[in-house]
């Protein structure tokens, strides 16, 4: 009974272990169909993204318009050697001919550097600075004349411009002229042909005020502009001239030094207008006192215009009594460039009358000896002894102009 009993569990074994068998193999289809389903499905996808993504491409370049075609390259017509000879001539020609215009232009951009301009639009700030340059080359690379610069002050016109017509005429270029007028003038009184353009941009003046050194340095900053200005002499709308031109200029040109009046006055409208508030850029020792009217060398110009120690204290401090025209050049002078300076004017003025102005000439004043006796008066000249003294002289009314005239050929010969 042992033998058939112990075949079942073996059978049962058997049958149990091929189940199983038959189960896998159904959970392997399964996956295996399951995974080509999805590989389809995602196939499937993808090329319908391309086929959306191509059409979208074309939708998208069919928007643009379509570029025509270059046209096919030309080709050249060769050329036989007397062209090719004649085109590098012409080459050749055009580039000398642009070299030279570029060399010409070099040179008027020289020119035009340092060609002045008497009306511009800078301040006096802007101004006071251009005019400070100097070159330090002392050959200059063009031919230069110098020239006298005839600076003048005025309330308005210039009354005595016939007789300074009659002075200039026949040495152009020897000269020149600027005109600091009281901004409210309007020109309405013709002005003479010398004078014509010859205003700069000006501002208010008042006697005695300081901004009377502004005007004075806003002409020599203007006349500093011009290279060729030499010699600079202030004067005012009722100076005349002693001398002819020619007097003057070699008188001027062949000095040594400069003319600034300047001494020590112990009263009170000397040192009595100093105030001790200068210290310590000006002490009472080194104040001075003198008249306005100067003349002096491109040099001293220089330093006049770019002077920020001394007229700053003159700008603060020498107000009211002190009358800044009479003190800020004799001081300033006497201080830094005595050893050049004559400690005289060259522009005469008659103050015997007394007053804080000088005696003013009518039309019965103007004689020929009393000019004469203006002109033959000594001085010291580059350390000798000469009869021309004074060059200039003030103040010569309006209604003198017309016995001035006649005199002048007689007299200044001019």
């Amino acid at each position: 009974m042992k033998g058939p009993n112990n075949q079942y569990p073996l059978n049962s074994v058997s049958k149990l272990f091929n189940a199983q068998f038959h189960f896998v193999q159904f959970l392997t289809y399964i996956l295996i169909l399951g995974f080509g389903v999805t590989i389809g499905v995602i196939f499937s996808f993808y090329l319908k993204d391309c086929n959306f993504s191509l059409q979208f491409t074309q939708l998208s370049l069919s928007s643009f318009p379509r570029t025509p075609p270059m046209p096919p390259p030309t080709a050249k017509p060769e050329r036989s050697n007397q062209t090719q000879t004649q085109t590098q001539t012409q080459t050749q020609t055009q580039t000398q001919t642009q070299t030279e215009t570029q060399t010409q232009s070099s040179h008027a951009g020289l020119k035009e550097f340092l060609k002045p301009h008497v009306m511009h639009e800078m301040d006096d700030e802007e101004l006071l600075w251009r005019a400070s340059m100097n070159a330090k080359i002392p050959d200059y690379p063009f031919d230069r004349v110098p020239k006298v610069a005839f600076m003048f002050l005025t309330r308005g016109p210039v009354f005595l411009a016939p007789l300074w017509e009659q002075f200039f005429e026949g040495h152009e270029g020897y000269y020149s002229i600027y005109v600091h007028s009281n901004p409210s003038y309007n020109g309405s009184r013709p002005e003479s042909p010398v004078f014509q353009g010859r205003r700069i941009p000006s501002k208010e003046v008042e006697w005695g005020n300081v901004n009377m050194i502004e005007a004075e340095r806003r002409l020599l900053a203007n006349a500093l502009l011009d290279i060729s200005n030499q010699r600079f002499v202030l004067l005012s709308e009722s100076c005349i001239p002693l001398f002819n031109f020619s007097t003057i200029y070699s008188y001027l040109m062949n000095s040594t030094q400069n003319y600034v009046m300047a001494f020590d006055d112990p009263s009170s409208v000397g040192r009595g207008r100093y105030s001790i508030r200068m210290l310590p850029e000006i002490s009472l020792r080194q104040w001075r006192k003198g008249s306005q009217w100067f003349e002096m060398d491109r040099e001293l110009a220089l330093e006049v215009v770019s002077d920020r120690k001394y007229f700053p204290v003159f700008q603060e401090y020498c107000k009211g009594s002190c009358y800044a025209d009479e003190h800020f050049l004799p001081t300033y002078v006497s201080i830094k460039f005595w050893e050049g300076n004559s400690n005289r004017s060259l522009t005469w003025v008659d103050w015997s009358k007394g007053g804080p102005h000088p005696a003013k000439f009518l039309r019965s004043d103007i004689t020929a000896k009393f000019l004469q006796s203006l002109r033959d008066k000594k001085c010291k000249y580059n350390g000798d002894s000469i009869n021309v003294c004074f060059l200039f002289a003030r103040k010569f009314a309006p209604s003198t102009l017309s016995r001035l005239t006649k005199i002048a050929p007689m007299v200044m010969h001019f």
